[in-house]
């Protein structure tokens, strides 16, 4: 009976657990649907039953056709992939090369740059944000690619570096010692480990990739001028624009949301890997 009891006990938690998911994953998803079906209707449609799907006389591209056409979004797409590709790309690079050297090279000068890296971590980069633009005008690269780029990668690289330092401490050293026999310099060693860390270089990827895309901080400060603004500052500003218009607004939120829908969907399990691990370790 004892037995009996705990398996229900354990059973009901288990149930009130899943159902505690299913609740809140209804109220995160509830919305998004909502603004998806009432983007493609009409406004009689939007107001009359929003909660209903779009039928033959309420459906209409209207609203994304006006979207596409008013609000730059196929510049701001450009710019935002430039941007995210560009920071990723250097962050990912960065990260592994230095990694790399801290791992290998245990001096007290790794183990110092080591702890400016964590430290790194800790520090909001937003407070230097004077100090950025002051740079960003002495360097003469405000209001272009450049600058969101490099100030990306100075925020992701220390997590990416402590992430990456996990990685490579999992290689076994005589890997590296076979093909430093073999005669492969440093950097050829580097490149026959890489491989071997590529779920470490993912899961970097992703921990950059989404939060540059989806920032809006740092692209409004330095890169607000319409041929260089970013999706998410465009957006913000389309918001403004057409308050009054539903259909252009809510179309408008939809093409904004797909293409981070799809990157963490795609890189969801990276994501959250690097998040454990960079913080876990």
């Amino acid at each position: 009976m004892i037995r009996k009891k705990g398996r229900f006990q354990i059973k009901s938690k288990n149930l009130a657990v899943h159902l505690s998911l299913i609740f809140f994953a209804i109220l995160a998803i509830g919305p998004i649907f909502i603004i998806i079906i009432n983007s493609f209707k009409t406004s009689e449609g939007i107001f009359t039953g929003p909660l209903k799907l779009p039928n033959s006389e309420t459906f209409t591209l209207d609203g994304f056709k006006r979207a596409v056409a008013q609000g730059n979004f196929v510049r701001n797409y450009a710019n935002s992939t430039i941007i995210t590709i560009g920071s990723t790309v250097l962050t990912v690079i960065c990260s592994c090369l230095a990694a790399y050297g801290i791992t290998e090279y245990t001096t007290k000068l790794s183990k110092l740059i080591a702890g400016l890296f964590t430290i790194g971590i800790m520090l909001p980069v937003t407070l230097g944000t004077i100090v950025i633009i002051k740079m960003m005008v002495w360097l003469n690269i405000l209001n272009t690619h450049i600058s969101l780029i490099l100030v990306y990668v100075g925020i992701f690289v220390p997590l990416g570096v402590i992430l990456m330092v996990t990685n490579f401490r999992t290689i076994s050293n005589d890997l590296k010692e076979a093909a430093r026999i073999d005669g492969a310099n440093e950097f050829k060693t580097f490149l026959i480990v890489l491989p071997l860390v590529m779920p470490g270089v993912a899961a970097v990827a992703a921990i950059t990739m989404l939060p540059v895309w989806n920032d809006l901080w740092f692209p409004l400060i330095l890169t607000a001028g319409p041929k260089t603004q970013t999706l998410t500052l465009g957006i913000q500003q389309f918001v403004g624009t057409y308050n009054n218009d539903w259909q252009a607004l809510l179309a408008g939120l939809v093409l904004s949301a797909i293409p981070l829908i799809l990157l963490f969907t795609i890189f969801s399990k990276q994501f959250i890997k690097g998040l454990s691990d960079g913080y876990g370790k």
